[in-house]
């Protein structure tokens, strides 16, 4: 089981995700995710720092480590042809180290152009016509494009690294689950569902790399730890597709009222208890995922490192 660090971009400001990852690449992790959002996902997380620009840095902060965002939305807020450009500029830059993560997006990042937010069906149609898009520029040369939702026309990238750029694709449900097998060279999930694994592995997806994030809350104490989750990341226990439809960081402070530290800890560990981070981790092995990647609640980044490097990781096979 491979073992990644979650850069929360809605958390942190940039040069403090930079220096995370540094500890985590000297901690022993092998990879990390970032997330790339325009509004963290209340206002108490307080930071959403340009995703780009934090990989431009993380491609000098680090030597070892490999990087994806988890995940960009390719199809409204920024054009695939600009993303394309941004992925092959910094996979350049980290030569072998960088795979771009994609996804359909939330109206909370999506929405700041006026855009109309698409039903689920028509953003998986964008999402795969965006991955065609930028394997196409990939290829070189000057290029041209006409679909049903974008248009690129005589387009050429100057800038592109010496190996293909792997696309992970995010998804939770079926539908997206088939395309990501379908369309992908990776999967990126959120829960441990062996069901999301095998229906990616059954569209396309056997013998591709699967992913997924844990979010956790290491803390002095269970109910301090639950205490901080609810205070930076009520977020994690909102039901169904609210985290796709909801529009401002105020909207999902409105929905977290009805989160408590006694569910928050229920869903995620919570507290010093190492066994409670194995138990996760075989959890998602067992669901058949490839790779975890932590994502630490708060503000104590330092703590929770220290401590997945001194309790967890030498246990884990």
């Amino acid at each position: 089981m491979q073992i990644g660090y979650k850069l929360s971009s809605e958390e942190h400001p940039a040069n403090d995700l930079i220096r995370y990852a540094e500890r985590a690449e000297e901690a022993g992790f092998g990879f990390a995710a970032i997330s790339d959002h325009y509004h963290p996902w209340i206002d108490k997380q307080g930071h959403s720092p340009f995703v780009w620009s934090v990989l431009g840095g993380l491609a000098h902060a680090t030597e070892r480590m490999s990087f994806f965002p988890a995940v960009t939305c390719p199809t409204l807020r920024i054009h695939p042809a600009v993303i394309a450009q941004a992925a092959a500029t910094t996979a350049t830059m980290m030569p072998g180290r960088f795979a771009l993560g994609v996804g359909t997006g939330e109206l909370l990042n999506e929405h700041i152009l006026a855009d109309h937010w698409p039903e689920t069906n028509v953003r998986l149609e964008m999402l795969e016509e965006a991955v065609d898009v930028m394997r196409l520029l990939w290829e070189g040369g000057q290029r041209s494009h006409e679909g049903k939702h974008y248009v690129v026309e005589n387009a050429k990238l100057y800038d592109l690294p010496d190996v293909p750029i792997p696309v992970y694709v995010a998804a939770s449900g079926d539908k997206a689950a088939g395309v990501a097998g379908r369309i992908g060279d990776g999967l990126i999930a959120t829960s441990p569902n062996p069901d999301t694994v095998k229906t990616f592995e059954g569209s396309g997806g056997e013998g591709k790399v699967e992913y997924a994030e844990a979010t956790v809350c290491w803390g002095p104490s269970e109910a301090e730890a639950a205490e901080t989750a609810l205070e930076w990341w009520p977020n994690s226990s909102l039901p169904g597709e609210l985290g796709q439809v909801l529009s401002t960081p105020a909207h999902f402070e409105q929905a977290a009222e009805l989160v408590t530290e006694e569910k928050i800890a229920r869903s995620i560990p919570c507290g010093p208890d190492a066994e409670r981070y194995l138990d996760s981790i075989r959890e998602y092995a067992e669901a058949g995922y490839d790779g975890v990647f932590v994502h630490q609640i708060g503000p104590d980044q330092d703590g929770f490192i220290d401590f997945f490097k001194r309790e967890v990781m030498p246990k884990i096979g």
